[in-house]
């Protein structure tokens, strides 16, 4: 019975995104285009690079050597090794979805165990901050960064610290091995010739920027479903309600770039509480990262509801 109503329901969609294809064309082509744009200048510019140096670092395994300096601080204060110490560090400087990628690729490699990967998934897949500072803050015309950075990346950072406290997330290891950094058991990657992994790392790199533009383009896609709705049908939106704003609140919850650049500086509080859980968009590229880890996107995307709810009080107090 469950699965007649998803088939009918998948097939219904189906139907709306094809029936919208055809009779706003332009529209469909204006949000496929928005979707190849951002993929093509923003994505593949500041995702890719780091994308194939982190494949060489893992594989080489220089992570270590890598987070050295922030290994005695973070390693004791979130009680992780020198490969989670790398995670963390690379999930909250690369931003959506390295964090989840390469937390993924660890696990698989055996260099983290499942708690700690599931653990560090939980907080450490974000916002980029070149992104947040360098695009979000300056479409949304906020001045003084400092309360917005402490929102973005500090909630999530407590919420790890705390949550890092809780039985169910508590380290396999005693805290003398994560002191002395040390790791599980692998091959040596030297055994490979350095063309032979930088070729791999590449190959791979490219492989998962591919999903990633392919998820942006169905999700900027999909915006033509409201859009449509609300052409055909405008009695389905109440009197009181703003359309710009419901549309621009659905573009945000589907891909939250072209949302922000929809809806520009008129709505910066919606804004500043959806980027923590960045989209169904986000979601899905985070899943494509994940996919056959063992890692439960059920359980990663209700660690965002519940800090999307954690910023939405933050910024109600603020």
């Amino acid at each position: 019975m469950k699965k007649t109503i998803k088939n009918l329901i998948l097939t219904l969609l189906f139907l709306l995104l094809c029936t919208g294809m055809l009779l706003f064309s332009k529209r469909s082509l204006y949000y496929a285009l928005t979707g190849l744009q951002l993929w093509f200048e923003k994505m593949i510019p500041a995702l890719l690079p780091f994308m194939i140096l982190s494949n060489l670092l893992i594989d080489l395994n220089l992570t270590g050597q890598f987070v050295s300096v922030l290994q005695p601080v973070l390693g004791r204060l979130y009680r992780l090794d020198g490969y989670g110490v790398y995670a963390m560090f690379v999930g909250f400087l690369c931003g959506f979805p390295m964090g989840a990628k390469v937390t993924a690729d660890l696990l698989r490699k055996g260099k983290l165990s499942q708690r700690d990967a599931s653990y560090l998934l939980s907080f450490c897949n974000n916002i980029g901050p070149i992104y947040f500072t360098g695009f979000v803050l300056i479409v949304l015309k906020l001045s003084n960064p400092l309360p917005y950075l402490f929102g973005m990346y500090g909630l999530p950072l407590l919420y790890g610290f705390l949550l890092r406290r809780l039985p169910a997330c508590r380290p396999e290891q005693n805290l003398l091995t994560i002191r002395n950094g040390n790791a599980a058991p692998q091959k040596a990657a030297d055994t490979l010739p350095l063309l032979d992994i930088l070729d791999d790392a590449i190959m791979s790199a490219l492989s998962s920027i591919t999903r990633l533009g392919g998820y942006m383009i169905f999700f900027n896609l999909l915006n033509l479903l409201p859009d449509m709705l609300f052409h055909l049908f405008p009695a389905c939106v109440p009197g009181w309600a703003d359309t710009e704003l419901l549309s621009g609140g659905i573009n945000c919850l589907l891909e939250i770039t072209s949302g922000i650049s929809r809806l520009q500086d008129s709505h910066p509080m919606l804004v500043l509480v959806l980027l923590p859980f960045g989209g169904f968009s986000c979601i899905a590229q985070t899943y494509s990262m994940i996919k056959g880890s063992g890692l439960s996107i059920s359980r990663y995307v209700l660690h965002k509801i519940i800090l999307t709810g954690i910023t939405f009080l933050y910024y109600m107090i603020f």
